[in-house]
């Protein structure tokens, strides 16, 4: 099947916190970074998640924000370090290809944020995305 997600991480569950209706799972990217995905708890019991199983993180570009360096005083708990590779603007947004270890991410944002933070390729950048942005697919 094929998808509009351009950001397909691969990963293993590394631990599941299973609430009520929501929970929070841990997981090892490929490159080693540790992300946590909201989801609910129904999703944990239908892709039968425990640590060990095999995912692939998806996520919308739209929801990939990007900052010049780590963020602190934020809820936001997912934080990629990585490098411009390609940054391809119109007249009003922009797609910026990130390099982070072992993976390449791809955000949507404004031209006038790509100009505000001066990135080019090469600019040191962190990504961040909300854990409830997160969805898991079982690998």
């Amino acid at each position: 099947m094929g998808m509009s997600i351009r950001n397909q991480l691969a990963g293993t569950v590394t631990s599941v916190a299973t609430g009520e209706a929501m929970a929070s799972v841990k997981v090892r990217l490929a490159g080693g970074q540790d992300i946590t995905a909201a989801i609910t708890a129904d999703a944990v019991n239908d892709l039968g998640l425990a640590p060990g199983s095999a995912v692939k993180a998806l996520v919308k570009a739209t929801e990939v924000a990007v900052a010049t360096g780590p963020v602190e005083g934020i809820s936001i708990r997912n934080q990629l370090a990585g490098a411009v590779v390609g940054v391809s603007t119109g007249s009003a947004m922009a797609s910026v290809k990130i390099a982070v270890e072992g993976a390449e991410l791809t955000s949507a944002i404004t031209k006038e944020a790509v100009d505000a933070l001066g990135l080019f390729p090469g600019s040191s950048v962190v990504a961040l995305i909300k854990s409830t942005e997160i969805s898991l697919a079982a690998a």
